[in-house]
């Protein structure tokens, strides 16, 4: 049986989403937990591998259980469970406990077809960034990154409109062997929240490693006045690594939302995107790498 999952979590002292055997991470926690019910191990599927310190509001992952797991989600104190998928997330948040730093908000039978990574369509991510005009707030120190001096919210958002497109992100990206950066970003905007915290809403079919805090690193840069709008285009066209700009810090940036086609459509795309890994990737559609 497999089972969708809705995960939302504090990532600041988790050494990322995936599994390393000595380090606390959102995946081991989650599996560790479901394995408790279920009696036996788990492994999740996930659409987006995010990176030490990074957050997450809607994070999506599947988790396929064995006719004996599911017969444990099933038959709970010898009586059937009602809506046994559905009790999943609550047994789950039960075993993480009254405050946790990660939690299943909600849990399902997935469609025919579904993949969490494979069939995500898009990835939306947001980065908040305050700066001398909206102060920091330090009961939002864990998800706020913080700068001195004013950046100029205009410019950034001008700036951030002109690498919409299909691209290689190459110089936005950390690189990995054989990885490839070839990316379509489809939106992104900057403003001032009611807080007057600067606020990237960033949406792309996929992301590489790091892409999106070099891009709000790139934007910041901008704000500032050290880079004009059109340099941003000029670096990712180099497709080389640079130093003209920081790669801001993980504490900013959530995962807010991954994006699916109808459930009629969902196995075409996992084996669409499938192909395009096997192949190398073509960017448009390619696999989730890290952020």
């Amino acid at each position: 049986m497999r089972i969708r999952l809705d995960i939302a979590y504090d990532g600041t002292h988790f050494r990322g989403w995936a599994r390393q055997p000595e380090h606390r991470t959102v995946q081991g926690t989650l599996e560790a937990a479901l394995g408790r019910i279920v009696g036996s191990d788990v492994q999740f599927v996930v659409a987006g591998r995010t990176d030490a310190g990074v957050h997450a509001r809607g994070q999506v992952a599947h988790v396929d259980l064995d006719e004996t797991q599911w017969a444990r989600i099933v038959t709970r104190h010898g009586r059937a469970a009602h809506d046994p998928a559905g009790s999943i997330a609550g047994r789950m948040r039960g075993v993480l406990g009254a405050y946790p730093d990660a939690t299943v908000a909600s849990s399902s039978i997935a469609p025919d077809g579904f993949d969490a990574r494979f069939s995500a369509v898009w990835r939306r991510y947001r980065y908040r960034l305050a700066d001398d005009v909206s102060g920091f707030d330090p009961l939002r120190r864990n998800d706020t990154a913080s700068t001195r001096g004013i950046l100029d919210v205009e410019a950034m958002d001008a700036a951030a409109q002109t690498l919409i497109g299909l691209h290689d992100f190459a110089a936005y990206c950390k690189a990995r062997p054989e990885a490839t950066t070839i990316r379509t970003l489809l939106d992104y905007r900057w403003r001032r929240d009611e807080e007057a915290v600067l606020v990237a809403e960033v949406r792309a079919d996929a992301f590489c490693h790091s892409m999106v805090r070099a891009l709000v690193g790139a934007c910041a840069a901008v704000g500032e006045g050290r880079l004009d709008p059109a340099d941003l285009v000029v670096l990712r066209d180099a497709r080389v690594r640079t130093s003209e700009f920081k790669v801001l810090a993980a504490r900013g940036l959530t995962l807010t939302e991954v994006g699916y086609p109808a459930d009629d459509l969902l196995a075409t795309r996992a084996e669409q995107t499938r192909a395009r890994r096997d192949r190398g990737g073509s960017g448009h559609g390619a696999p989730v790498d890290d952020e």
